[in-house]
């Protein structure tokens, strides 16, 4: 598995009744491998993990690794706000024959930096899968510095982080930790192309959701060294990240997705996009798809 380039958050499709539905997943899982894409989250924030019950977490990762073993790695989001509980789940995930975990920092309970080491650490040594870190302190209320990351990073089943976080100081701090066996992927869609800049090898993206093909092309031009091909259509994607804001992850992403024909609707508490949002909807749709259509050939694969 490469941890490096574009990799997709996945989020997870619905029937119009509210069951997994397996068939656009299956064309999800296809439409990735096809676009370039270098390895997909299952089950992460942006697949609604917390609405998934047990048997269709564990067809969701069984069935993406029975597609994609082979051509692009499998990342599961075990993360949970209690490490016994996450080291369970990640066992799980790795019987499933998952690449690696991505473990966002415990929700909710705010450990210490000395609580997330203990952490991390207890994961990665009993979870038996090699470790991604994922640091988002909007959505969990704990803000994982990197004094913190540094700590973590020489563990060798510690193999990356996604840092959410997305202001040049942040990457600053983080860009001397990127080794041959640590990976800094960006987080944040809007940011990403600095983040690569700062050093980042890639990123954990929303966006590439319906755009796989383009953020495949962006990645492939950072580490290219190709920054101004880079910038130029990155920033062409603009409105879509500013569409994609509108409203919590993954309401206005499962809009566009139901749009084009991928599944249906959320899981309560989760509200579907409001009108007034969604009226943007034709024009994002015409945006993804001249995205796509511009992106070069050649990566697909």
């Amino acid at each position: 598995m490469r941890l490096s380039g574009s990799i997709t958050a996945l989020a997870t499709p619905f029937t119009r009744d509210g069951s997994l539905d397996l068939d656009a997943w299956t064309r999800v899982l296809e439409k990735q491998i096809a676009a370039g894409t270098s390895a997909v989250v299952v089950a992460g924030s942006t697949g609604e993990a917390n609405a998934l019950d047990d048997a269709e977490y564990d067809r969701l990762l069984s069935s993406a690794v029975a597609v994609l073993r082979g051509r692009i790695g499998v990342l599961a989001g075990t993360g949970l706000p209690n490490t016994a509980k996450t080291i369970a789940l990640t066992r799980r995930a790795a019987a499933l024959g998952v690449d690696a975990a991505l473990v966002v920092t415990p929700p909710y309970v705010r450990p210490t930096p000395e609580g997330l080491v203990a952490h991390y650490r207890a994961v990665a040594d009993e979870g038996g899968l090699p470790v991604v870190l994922y640091n988002v302190p909007g959505r969990t209320g704990v803000d994982m510095a990197p004094a913190t990351v540094a700590v973590l990073a020489g563990h060798p089943r510690i193999v990356g982080l996604k840092e959410a976080v997305g202001d040049a100081g942040r990457w600053g701090e983080l860009a001397p930790l990127a080794s041959p066996g640590f990976a800094l992927l960006s987080g944040d869609d809007p940011t990403f192309v600095r983040a690569m800049r700062a050093g980042a090898a890639g990123v954990v993206s929303v966006a590439s959701n319906l755009v796989p093909k383009a953020f495949a092309a962006i990645c492939a031009d950072a580490r290219a060294g190709r920054w101004d091909a880079a910038a130029s259509r990155d920033a062409a994607l603009a409105p879509l990240y500013d569409f994609l804001a509108v409203a919590p992850n993954p309401i206005p992403l499962k809009a566009a997705l139901a749009a084009l024909g991928l599944g249906h609707g959320l899981r309560l508490p989760l509200l579907p996009l409001p009108p007034a949002d969604a009226a943007a909807l034709p024009a994002i749709l015409d945006l993804i798809a001249r995205a796509e259509a511009d992106a070069p050939a050649a990566l697909a694969a």
